[in-house]
């Protein structure tokens, strides 16, 4: 009976190798297969670019020498940049206003334009594009998500981490933004520059945050020297404390200066006060400094621009891939057409 179940069972064991090993060779030729097809194809491909080498090789030249006649005769187009950092909320009308120059000068409406930006209609005409993009490293990213937590109160802070400020985060809520102006006269940017800030600078509501600004700085300074003030006069009073403990003999009468709740003696505390009013002084003189403008200015526009020279923008390089391509589509087609006719016979 034993020897009939063994039997059985190596009986089974041969079946399941045997499936096993089918399995593996319907797999590997299955993948042979596919390579096969791959590497036939290529072969065909390579034979038609055999076949019709002569035709590729005339396309690109035509398209070289048509692409360098076109860019030779076509106006010079120049790029200016300027590197702006708006204030008081002001970016989304920055990136309104530019939006609107843009489709001025596309729907080629210069007197408009030209009104617009305070220059003569001459000007106007030359100028092809008006950009604006905002640019940020991690480094500023992190300096305002410090600024941005700062700004709430301990319970949203717990609530909000980096990732969910950088999921949130817009490009108009970036720091600084670069306008470009490209023309076919290389002044014209810095003639346009003005205007573009006084834009800006002349709305009612901007203007209004801006004076509130100034006032609340004001009055902080105001708040910082009075205490300064008041610091130092009870140093005085301190040191003519210090002076009578000094002058007394011991066992006279003592004046007793307590410590503060932390073990440190009052003098120590009015110096880190005194410190720390001095830092807050030079804050709000930063903030004066850069909210002094509604538009900060970082980096104007050059007296002159630079000619535009990309190499993926040349006619000599796009019109003899679009030679390329259009010839290549055409022989395909071709070759379409004579196996449709082939597979009807």
């Amino acid at each position: 009976m034993s020897t009939k179940e063994n039997s059985s069972e190596e009986i089974d064991l041969g079946q399941l190798f045997t499936l096993i090993g089918n399995g593996f060779h319907k797999l590997f030729q299955f993948i042979g297969s596919v390579f096969k097809s791959f590497f036939h194809l290529i072969i065909l491909f390579l034979q038609f670019i055999r076949a019709h080498f002569l035709k590729f090789v005339i396309a690109i030249i035509i398209g070289i020498v048509a692409g360098s006649y076109w860019d030779y005769k076509s106006e010079k187009v120049y790029r200016s940049s300027m590197i702006v950092e708006p204030n008081f909320n002001s970016a989304q009308q920055l990136y309104n206003n530019v939006e609107f120059y843009d489709e001025l000068a596309k729907q080629e409406e210069f007197e408009a334009l030209a009104g617009a930006l305070k220059i003569e209609v001459k000007y106007a005409k030359s100028i092809r594009e008006v950009k604006i993009e905002s640019f940020s490293d991690q480094a500023q990213k992190i300096s305002q998500f410090s600024e941005f937590i700062q700004g709430l109160d301990s319970i949203s802070q717990k609530l909000v981490d980096y990732e969910d400020y950088l999921e949130n985060f817009n490009n108009i809520n970036s720091k600084f933004h670069r306008i470009h102006i490209k023309s076919t006269n290389p002044r014209v940017a810095k003639k346009c520059r003005k205007q573009i800030v006084r834009s800006i600078e002349e709305n009612e509501y901007f203007r209004l945050q801006k004076r509130i600004n100034e006032q609340n700085i004001t009055l902080s300074d105001s708040i910082i020297e009075r205490q300064l003030l008041e610091l130092d006069s009870l140093q005085r009073f301190y040191r003519k404390v210090k002076m009578i403990e000094a002058s007394k003999d011991i066992g006279g009468t003592n004046i007793n200066l307590a410590q503060s709740k932390t073990g440190e003696l009052p003098e120590v505390a009015l110096l880190k006060k005194v410190e720390e009013l001095q830092e807050d002084k030079v804050e709000l003189n930063n903030e004066k400094a850069s909210t002094d403008n509604i538009i900060n200015v970082i980096s104007d526009f050059p007296n002159k621009g630079v000619l535009v020279n990309d190499w993926f923008t040349k006619k000599k390089v796009l019109l003899p891939l679009a030679c390329l391509g259009l010839i290549l589509i055409f022989l395909l087609l071709m070759e379409l057409n004579r196996y449709l006719k082939q597979y009807q016979n």
